[in-house]
């Protein structure tokens, strides 16, 4: 689908519903029914057949999720939106259509925990094999590529370690051997970046974050190109029923409208946390794209219209340390998510990243001393006091011992 609007803050408020459609209300409607009754015996076998369109049974369609689709197909500059119940409903979906027992698929060298989780199970079922590439090159992402790739799956950035790749680059070398390749955007929301116009083939969202953006919904996007995403649609999406509910539907569009001035606040805050953080004797690195000294700030450039809101960091001491300095805090929440209003924090891990290996999780840059920081809209002085004062008793807890 084509953008119907030039600048992204009108396209958010108004593409994929005309009110005209329905009765004139400026609200898109909640169609919250699970089927369709036909005018005919003959009209249902036609719409079963394919040979006419409508709609069937919300499985197969809805009219309130059709406007979400259609809106984040034209946000992210795709062809076909997908809404799924959640996000790693999405990424499973699209792992499955793009993969058969014995296939390869290479990965960042860092991964959502489920994700890993996924692949894991994908591994050890159906012998699906996956390795982990660093992608700061193109000789790196092609030394890894073998007869048996068929797609390769890419967090930018990087779940928590804030690690960038050139999505352009890593596009350029699957180009080469005509394979997809698919992102993780949930961390930046199409607002600051949209890898599609950097080549990519799929992108694929937890709308539970920052699309969503009141932690009130569980939700997944994907968007790609229309052929793609029909077949997904009426294979592993219809099959195997991973369907977004129409209310859930609904609290996303609503959520749309503002991520744009979310976004920015979010944005906003995060770079005055971030200045705080690491100047503080306590925290021994800061991990933010939008930092001038972070080594993949070329791409942050290249690629993203801001930094985000997430920062991760590391501090001195132990895990036991980390989880005080957490249970210190007074209003910043200890929650697992992100892109919500709240500021919300968490322990990576032994929380988002469990799952993982404690090898493979320190490869990846998730030690025990790591904390990711999801800034909210709150006032960031406020935000920086609460975390102020918990850092600086892990001094008080260190000078006790």
């Amino acid at each position: 689908m084509s953008k119907k609007h030039e600048h992204f803050e009108t396209s958010v408020i108004h593409d994929g519903y005309d009110a005209k459609d329905m009765l004139g209300s400026l609200a898109t409607p909640l169609f919250q029914t699970s089927t369709y009754t036909f005018d005919t015996a003959e009209q249902g076998e036609r719409r079963f057949a394919g040979e006419e369109e409508g709609y069937i049974y919300s499985r197969l369609g809805n009219p309130t999720v059709n406007v979400l689709e259609e809106r984040i197909a034209a946000l992210e500059n795709g062809e076909r939106g997908l809404a799924f119940g959640s996000g790693m409903a999405a990424v499973s979906a699209v792992l499955i259509a793009l993969t058969k027992a014995h296939d390869h698929i290479l990965c960042s060298s860092g991964l959502y925990g489920c994700t890993f989780g996924l692949l894991t199970m994908m591994q050890e079922k159906y012998n699906i094999t996956h390795d982990f590439s660093s992608m700061d090159s193109k000789e790196a992402v092609r030394s890894l590529i073998k007869p048996e790739t068929t797609c390769i799956y890419v967090e930018t950035p990087i779940n928590p370690t804030m690690k960038l790749i050139d999505l352009q680059m890593v596009s350029e070398v699957a180009s080469e051997f005509n394979i997809p390749v698919v992102v993780d955007n949930t961390f930046s929301s199409p607002y600051l970046q949209r890898p599609l116009e950097l080549g990519c083939d799929v992108v694929i969202h937890s709308a539970t974050k920052y699309i969503g953006g009141h932690g009130d919904v569980v939700a997944g996007l994907v968007v790609g190109k229309k052929d793609f995403l029909d077949s997904v649609q009426m294979t592993t999406q219809k099959d195997i029923g991973g369907i977004i509910s129409p209310f859930d539907a609904w609290l996303l569009i609503r959520g749309l409208k503002t991520l744009p001035i979310r976004l920015d606040r979010h944005c906003d805050n995060a770079e005055n946390i971030y200045e705080k953080l690491r100047n503080h004797p306590n925290v021994t690195k800061v991990y933010y794209p939008n930092d001038t000294d972070h080594p993949d700030y070329y791409i942050r450039e290249k690629q993203m219209k801001r930094g985000g809101g997430l920062i991760s960091f590391e501090i001195k001491g132990t895990k036991e340390d980390a989880q005080a300095m957490l249970n210190a805090l007074s209003f910043v929440k200890i929650a697992v998510s992100l892109g919500d209003a709240e500021t919300l924090i968490q322990h990576p891990a032994t929380m988002t990243h469990a799952v993982v290996p404690e090898g493979s999780r320190l490869e990846m840059g998730v030690t025990d001393q790591l904390i990711r920081l999801s800034t909210g809209l709150e006032a960031w002085e406020d935000i920086w006091n609460d975390l102020e004062q918990a850092l600086n008793k892990i001094n008080v807890k260190a000078v006790s011992k």
